[in-house]
C-alpha cells in the first residue's frame, strides 16, 4: 500500500504523461481566407493584467507555449499538445495541477514574394512596433479561469473571438511633423509595397527664417510612436504615479514626463544648437527596426535609409543636405547602428554617438565568443553544465540565461520569427538558409554554434573586426568621429565587447581614430557618458547630450566654405 500511495503522488505531482487536450479555434468574422501565424497559449497563475502581458525573461514570467500553424481554416480545430514548445516550462505535461488564466492568440503571418526567389512567411509590421502582444489583425482570446489537472478529461475549449485594432497615427503640431515614402529599393526586394518613415522635430524658428538650411541630427534606436522625449505641456498632475522594479524608483513616469518638458524647453531656449532631429521608423518583418544596414534576410535598409529617406527629409523640411551636416546618435539597438552606418557609409555621416551599443564585437557577443566557443548556453565542461548568464543588474545578479532568453523566443516564433533581441541579429546578420529563412548561428535548443555562419558573421557585421580591416581605406573618413560610452555594469554584458573595440581603435595609427570611449562606473543599459546624473536619469537625456556636442565638435570636421553660423541659434 505504501508503494501504491507513493507511486500515486508522484503521478499527480510530476505527471508528465498525459495532458488535458486543449483545442483552439477563430471565428469566421475575422477573415474570409484561411490564415498563417504563430498560435500562442498563454497561462498565468493571476489576473493582474492579461496573460499575453505577463511573458517575459525575468523570473517574474508566466507560460507560454507555441505552435506554427499554415492554411488554418475557420471553425478548425487546432490542438495544443505536450509536443508544442514551452517557455519556462517546456510541456504542457509538465505544468503543476492548478487554477490558471488561460489565453490564446494568433499571430499573423504574410508570404511575401521576394526577389532572391525565396517564398516566406513573417509577421509584417501593422504600424505597433513589431509586438505580437499588440500587433493590429492579432486575433485572441478573452482570459477565462480554468482547472489543469491530467486527472480530468475534459476538452478545454478555446475561441479567438476578438481582433488587435489599427493603431492610430500621430499627428503634425507645429513642432513635431510625420513623413512617410514608399522605399523602391525595399519594394523590389520584399515583392510588395515597403515603406520608411520618421518623425520630424523642427527647431524654433524653422517657420521664420524660410531661408535657413539645418543639419541633421538622426536619433537611432526602436520604433518610435512619435518623437521619444519632446513635450510641449508641464507633467500631468494628476498621472499615478509608477514603480520601477529596474530602479527601485516610484513616480518615474512623472520623472520621464518632467524630463521631456525640461527638453521642450531647451529646444526652444535660446542657446541650443538649432537642428532638425528625427527618429526613424523602420519596422521590418522580423523586427521593429532595420539595424541600418543592408542585409541579405531584411533587404538593403541601409541604402534605403541614407539615399531614399534622408535625402527626402532634407527636401522637405530645408536640411543642408551634405554628409558633414548630418550626424547620428542612439543607445543599445541605436548605438549599434550609428556606428554601423557611420563604418558603412563614412562620407555620408559626419559622426556618431553609439551608447550602450549591441555587440560591437563578436568575440564578445553578450558573454559568447562566437569564433572560439562551441555552445552559446553552457561553459565548455567535461563534467559540468555551467548556464551562460543573459541579463544582470548592477550588482550582478543574474535574472535570466542566454538558454532562457532564446527558449522565450522559440516559443513566440521559429526560424527567427519571434520579433525579439536574438532572432533580429540572427535575421540580420545571417546568410539565408536554403528554406530562405536566415540560417541559424546556433542551435535554439541545444546552443550549438554553427561556426561557418559565425565566419560570416565576421566579415560582414562584426563592426570592431571591420573597421580594423578596412582602416587603411575608411581611418581618413572616421577619425575623430567615432564615440562609444557604456555602463561597465550594462545589463546585457555590451561593455565586453566595447573593451575588446577600445583596445583595438587605441592600436590604430595611420591616422589614429582621435574618438573617445568611456564608461560608467556601475551604470547599466543605456548609460549615455553623462557622469553627472543617475542611470535613470542619463538614458533621458540623449538629445540634450549630444546636439550640443556635437554642435561644436563638427566644427573641425566641416569644410572651409561651410555654413556653421546661420542655422546654429
Amino acid at each position: 500500500m505504501r508503494y501504491l500511495l507513493l507511486i500515486t503522488f508522484l503521478f499527480l505531482v510530476y505527471n508528465v504523461s498525459a495532458q488535458q487536450p486543449i483545442s483552439i479555434t477563430w471565428a469566421a468574422k475575422h477573415s474570409a481566407k484561411p490564415l498563417d501565424g504563430r498560435l500562442l497559449l498563454l497561462l498565468s497563475n493571476n489576473n493582474r493584467t492579461e496573460p499575453r502581458f505577463q511573458i517575459a525573461d525575468g523570473p517574474q514570467t508566466q507560460l507560454a507555449f507555441g505552435i506554427d500553424v499554415e492554411n488554418w481554416k475557420a471553425g478548425e480545430s487546432k490542438i495544443i499538445t505536450p509536443a508544442a514548445f514551452g517557455y519556462p516550462i517546456q510541456s504542457l505535461a509538465q505544468v503543476p495541477h492548478g487554477e490558471y488564466y488561460v489565453q490564446a492568440l494568433l499571430h499573423r503571418y504574410e508570404t511575401f514574394h521576394r526577389n532572391d526567389g525565396h517564398t516566406v512567411k513573417l509577421p509584417m509590421d501593422r504600424g505597433e512596433g513589431q509586438q505580437w502582444n499588440q500587433a493590429p489583425g492579432n486575433l485572441y482570446s478573452k482570459p477565462v479561469k480554468i482547472r489543469i489537472d491530467a486527472r480530468l478529461k475534459n476538452i478545454i475549449r478555446i475561441e479567438l473571438t476578438e481582433a488587435i485594432p489599427p493603431v492610430k497615427e500621430p499627428e503634425d503640431t507645429k513642432y513635431i511633423k510625420h513623413i512617410k515614402i514608399q522605399s523602391k529599393l525595399l519594394t523590389a526586394f520584399w515583392g510588395r509595397p515597403m515603406y520608411l518613415g520618421a518623425h520630424i522635430l523642427l527647431p524654433e524658428g524653422w517657420d521664420t527664417h524660410p531661408d535657413v538650411k539645418y543639419p541633421l541630427a538622426i536619433f537611432h534606436g526602436h520604433f518610435p510612436d512619435d518623437f521619444d522625449g519632446f513635450r510641449t505641456i508641464p507633467p500631468d498632475s494628476t498621472l499615478k504615479p509608477d514603480y520601477i522594479e529596474r530602479f527601485k524608483l516610484s513616480g518615474y513616469n512623472k520623472i520621464v514626463q518632467q524630463e521631456a518638458y525640461n527638453f521642450y524647453k531647451q529646444w526652444t531656449g535660446p542657446h541650443f544648437p538649432r537642428v532638425i532631429a528625427i527618429e526613424i521608423q523602420h519596422a521590418n518583418p522580423y523586427y521593429d527596426d532595420s539595424y541600418a544596414v543592408n542585409s541579405a534576410n531584411l533587404g538593403p535598409y541601409g541604402d534605403a535609409i541614407t539615399y531614399e529617406l534622408i535625402p527626402e527629409i532634407e527636401k522637405r523640411f530645408r536640411g543642408i543636405g551634405e554628409g558633414w551636416a548630418r550626424f547620428m546618435y542612439g543607445g543599445s539597438t541605436g548605438g549599434w547602428e550609428v556606428l554601423a552606418a557611420q563604418v558603412f557609409y563614412p562620407d555620408q555621416y559626419n559622426g556618431c554617438y553609439a551608447a550602450c551599443p549591441d555587440p560591437i564585437d563578436f568575440r564578445a557577443y553578450t558573454v559568447v565568443d562566437l569564433y572560439k566557443d562551441k555552445n552559446a548556453y553552457f561553459l565548455q565542461s567535461d563534467f559540468k553544465k555551467t548556464p551562460r548568464p543573459g541579463s544582470r543588474n548592477y550588482l550582478g545578479h543574474v535574472s535570466a540565461t542566454l538558454q532562457e532568453i532564446n527558449y522565450r523566443e522559440l516559443v513566440l516564433g521559429t526560424k527567427s520569427r519571434s520579433g525579439q533581441q536574438f532572432d533580429i541579429w540572427e535575421a540580420v546578420y545571417s546568410p539565408v538558409a536554403t528554406d530562405g529563412y536566415p540560417k541559424p548561428i546556433w542551435d535554439k535548443r541545444t546552443g550549438a554554434i554553427d561556426s561557418t555562419v559565425a565566419a560570416y558573421w565576421k566579415e560582414h557585421y562584426d563592426l570592431s573586426y571591420i573597421m580594423k580591416r578596412d582602416w587603411a581605406k575608411i581611418g581618413s573618413k572616421l577619425k575623430g568621429k567615432v564615440h562609444i560610452y557604456c555602463g561597465d555594469m550594462d545589463n546585457y554584458y555590451l561593455n565586453n565587447a566595447v573593451y575588446l573595440t577600445e583596445e583595438m581603435l587605441k592600436a590604430l595609427d595611420n591616422p589614429t581614430y582621435d574618438g573617445e570611449v568611456d564608461y560608467g562606473d556601475r551604470a547599466e543599459h543605456c548609460w549615455n557618458g553623462d557622469h553627472t546624473q543617475p542611470n535613470y536619469i542619463s538614458r533621458l537625456r540623449y538629445h540634450q547630450m549630444f546636439i550640443p556636442k556635437w554642435a561644436e565638435e563638427m566644427k573641425k570636421r566641416a569644410p572651409a566654405n561651410a555654413d556653421i553660423n546661420s542655422w546654429r541659434y
